[in-house]
């Protein structure tokens, strides 16, 4: 086996089966919006929270990153080994009922403390299914659907930041309470009643039953959704894969230590899930009202011109999407960190500038651009990819470790960037994501493998072949 295109032959057909794989991705995407609606409501939420529970800094700081450390940090953690254990649909499942009680929680908390619990409980559910829905997309499409699938993840992610703060916004102007941070964040238990009952009618992913060796199982799900060339070829490669991952299963430790291709790969799925924060995306999706607001413009300005911010997430991340149809993964990153470092050198110069109206809606244009590269090219990859090149045996073990990572150092950049700021200012602040963005670029052009084109079989083949022939050389 070598890596290949697809063959057109696997491209016949492929309309019979697109109205169900739409059905599967819309429902189990559902995670993501939670996953983008409960991270961006907090930012309009804050403005009126402070005037309930009176907070300091540090327990503004806390209420924010909680929900990403230790919540979603030990979601992705438990969620990497959950979905290995009771399957990618099960865990899903265990997600949506965290998303219901961390919503409802959040929505009645009666003191800071309660608070901080319920974001916890929501960073659980967040943290697994950010791993889990990946794995989940990743393994049930065909391979020349894969790209497209696993970003309508990444779609709904910022599809739900921007519904988070167009209902900020709605509600500011509706609702003349002080509370209205609790419908604020009551309306997440929307979604999560609707995942709940959408996995209920899902199958689960024919890998995972592979990997019991249920090849009924397997087959049955694969005819649903590939047209039977397809289906014929994806089970004879599944079948292969399989009776080697369940010789490893279970042994996954042991697997790292024996396998160093297997190290290398988990190694770079940590650092692509460790410069995807250090963009440094989530200082805006988190405080870009407080940021705009400082700089000159009103509560409510702000709060409906970080709309513009949550729209160009969605459109950028629609175009990311399309150009995964031409553009190879690693060229779509490189750009990606290039455009993300020189717009952050752009936003540093801007605050320099004295405080106004037109400063503060340069900032908005120049968080626009940067906000533009990180989801067109970076956002859209980076799932991606960490739901792509890890072995089977290992896959929601490793993805679980990645995502840990991710949600570590967000947490940190999230609960730092209001001190960093306060002290190196805003110009010194995001310079040093210049910094950080151009080592990022670095790492992407030495060590990210090309994932396009190719099965997960495929892949995983190709990734094993390369690792014993460098450790036998």
């Amino acid at each position: 086996m070598s890596l290949r295109n697809p063959e057109p032959t696997a491209l016949a057909g492929q309309g019979n089966h697109r109205g169900y794989l739409i059905r599967l991705t819309a429902i189990s995407t559902l995670g993501g919006l939670l996953f983008g609606y409960d991270t961006g409501v907090i930012s309009g939420a804050l403005l009126y929270m402070n005037d309930s529970f009176d907070m300091n800094a540090v327990e503004e700081a806390s209420v924010v990153s909680s929900l990403l450390f230790p919540g979603a940090a030990l979601g992705a953690l438990t969620g990497g080994r959950l979905a290995d254990r009771i399957g990618r649909r099960g865990t899903l499942l265990v997600c949506a009922v965290l998303f219901l009680v961390g919503a409802l929680s959040c929505a009645f908390a009666p003191s800071v403390g309660f608070m901080i619990v319920a974001r916890i409980i929501l960073g659980l559910g967040v943290g697994a299914a950010a791993v889990t829905c990946p794995l989940y997309l990743a393994e049930m499409a065909p391979s020349h659907l894969r790209g497209r699938m696993v970003t309508i993840n990444e779609l709904m992610i910022v599809t739900g930041q921007m519904l988070a703060f167009a209902i900020n916004a709605l509600l500011d102007a509706l609702v003349q309470d002080t509370q209205v941070w609790r419908i604020m964040l009551g309306v997440a238990s929307i979604p999560a009643i609707a995942l709940l009952i959408g996995m209920l009618l899902l199958p689960e992913s024919p890998r995972w039953y592979a990997l019991r060796d249920r090849l009924t199982d397997t087959r049955k799900i694969l005819d649903r959704s590939r047209t039977p060339l397809e289906a014929e070829r994806e089970f004879q490669e599944i079948v292969e894969a399989s009776k080697i991952a369940r010789g490893e299963r279970g042994q996954v430790w042991r697997d790292l230590k024996n396998n160093p291709w297997m190290r290398r790969l988990l190694w770079i799925g940590i650092g692509l899930a460790i410069v995807q924060q250090a963009t440094g995306i989530n200082t805006v999706n988190y405080y870009a009202p407080t940021i705009l607001e400082q700089s000159g413009l009103g509560v409510s300005a702000s709060l409906v011109a970080t709309i513009a911010v949550g729209v160009t997430s969605v459109v950028m991340t629609i175009v990311g999407i399309w150009l995964l149809g031409f553009v190879g993964r690693r060229k779509m990153l490189l750009i990606g960190f290039s455009g993300v470092a020189a717009s952050q050198a752009v936003l540093a110069i801007v605050f320099l500038l004295p405080p106004s109206d037109i400063v503060s809606y340069t900032i908005l244009v120049a968080m626009m651009l940067f906000v533009s590269f990180v989801q067109c090219f970076i956002g859209t990859c980076v799932w991606l990819l960490l739901s792509e090149i890890f072995p089977m045996a290992i896959r929601g073990f490793a993805m679980g470790l990645a995502v840990f990572a991710l949600w570590t150092v967000n947490a940190a950049i999230s609960f730092l960037f209001p001190i960093v700021n306060e002290n190196l200012g805003s110009t010194g602040t995001f310079g040093l994501f210049v910094l950080v963005n151009i080592i990022s670029l670095g790492f992407v052009h030495r060590y990210v493998p090309e994932t396009k084109g190719h099965s997960l079989e495929e892949l995983e083949f190709h990734f094993r072949t390369e690792g014993e022939k460098a450790q036998v050389s």
